[in-house]
């Protein structure tokens, strides 16, 4: 089998680079289903080859090295499964979530979360492998960048890009020199294992803007603009006469007093599309209102979720107490907004025009917060309401509940 049929030619560049060159740290960042982690994969075999020949040399008997991942699952999920899929290769954990491979003890850590820091603390490593490192604690990372201090350490990184201001960016990317850090950025289009189809497929359903930019580009860009550049009255809009049979109902709710508050009825057609249905939007509207209109609707629907805002758990307590199934909305900002973008840019989320207000007011103006990754908290309610009501939605569904 020859190295075209193994590797694509910018794994090719890379590897190369890695064969050669006494790096102290190689940084692979950039678009998702690029190839990077299928590498690194790889350079990390290799790496522990080359610290059992290092060790055997020096004398050391078990030397060890670090694996870290945002927590066990993900290097299970990232690295160790690939490997075993790959190369049939089993691993046997004992009780300090350790392994023994090719001579070389492999310590596996979380890195997201400042208690995994103590975990780490006080061992000498020959060399770390780092997997989506833009989710580690910054102190837990360079705790782990400290302990690779064994004769001729080495740390593989591996990450999709975030905002340009973060400090991996700032820190490391930006300050490589091609030697003591080496730092390569790839795009969607240099996996070449994949298919036309596949590759034309992921582009034309990731949304317009930062994700596009993030995820085929595998550029560090800044939100900035309009949060969903893909609505489209001409498209997004439609008649009560074109909404399909309605399978089954659910509510967003942004709780409200001074700013509005919002209950937004959505339903999923026979078509497999999800349909905001009905808006209701109101200043000092008392719970008890709210209520009512909920009680109307599990009246008409059944018992439906409302998924609401978990800032107001004593709402959601008087909602449960008059009977509503009042669960706590999933509030991930960056993931919600992805997931309602994405469904903006394939055509699958409409709205009945003559049932929102307040929607078409919002959605022209909701736009990201300059520097934060994070909207604009202002006439955002009904945004709020509308993430509120998909994402919660789709991951309850995951979650089989």
């Amino acid at each position: 089998m020859s190295i075209n049929q193994l590797y694509s030619p910018k794994q090719q560049s890379v590897l190369k680079f890695a064969m050669n060159n006494d790096y102290f740290m190689l940084i692979n960042h950039g678009a998702k289903r690029s190839g990077k982690t299928v590498l690194d994969n790889d350079l990390f075999l290799y790496e522990l080859l080359r610290v059992r020949r290092i060790a055997e040399s020096l004398g050391v008997a078990l030397p060890q090295y670090i694996l870290a991942g945002s927590d066990l699952g993900a290097i299970n999920r990232n690295i160790l499964n690939e490997l075993t899929n790959k190369y049939g290769l089993e691993f046997q954990f004992d009780r300090f979530n350790r392994f023994k491979l090719f001579g070389v003890q492999v310590c596996c850590f979380g890195h997201s979360k400042i208690n995994d820091l103590t975990r780490i603390r006080g061992m000498t490593a020959y060399g770390a492998y780092i997997n989506e490192a833009t989710v580690s604690n910054q102190e837990v990372f360079n705790e782990i960048k400290s302990r690779c201090s064994g004769d001729g350490a080495r740390l593989i990184i591996d990450t999709n890009p975030d905002s340009p201001s973060h400090w991996l960016k700032k820190d490391y990317i930006d300050n490589a020199d091609g030697f003591t850090i080496h730092a390569e950025q790839w795009k969607l289009t240099d996996n070449t294992f994949t298919t036309e189809r596949y590759r034309r497929s992921i582009m034309e359903t990731t949304p317009s803007g930062m994700f596009y930019d993030r995820d085929i580009n595998g550029a560090w860009v800044a939100a900035a603009g309009i949060i969903y550049p893909d609505f489209d009255r001409n498209v997004h809009y439609i008649s009560k006469e074109r909404v399909p049979q309605i399978v089954r109902h659910w509510v967003g709710v942004d709780f409200g007093w001074e700013h509005p508050g919002c209950f937004l009825l959505f339903g999923e057609g026979t078509d497999g599309n999800i349909y905001i249905l009905k808006e209701w939007t109101a200043k000092y509207r008392s719970i008890d209102d709210w209520i009512k209109i909920g009680q109307e609707l599990t009246d008409k629907y059944g018992y439906i979720n409302f998924y609401c805002d978990s800032a107001r758990p004593d709402l959601i307590y008087e909602m449960r107490k008059e009977g509503l199934r009042a669960i706590k909305a999933i509030k991930d900002v960056i993931a919600g907004i992805a997931e309602v973008a994405t469904l903006f840019k394939t055509r699958r989320l409409f709205a009945v025009r003559e049932e929102v207000e307040e929607f078409d007011n919002e959605i022209d103006t909701y736009a990201w917060k300059e520097g934060e990754e994070a909207p604009v908290k202002e006439m955002d309610d009904v945004m709020d309401a509308m993430r509120y009501g998909i994402y919660s939605d789709k991951k309850y569904g995951e979650r089989g509940e």
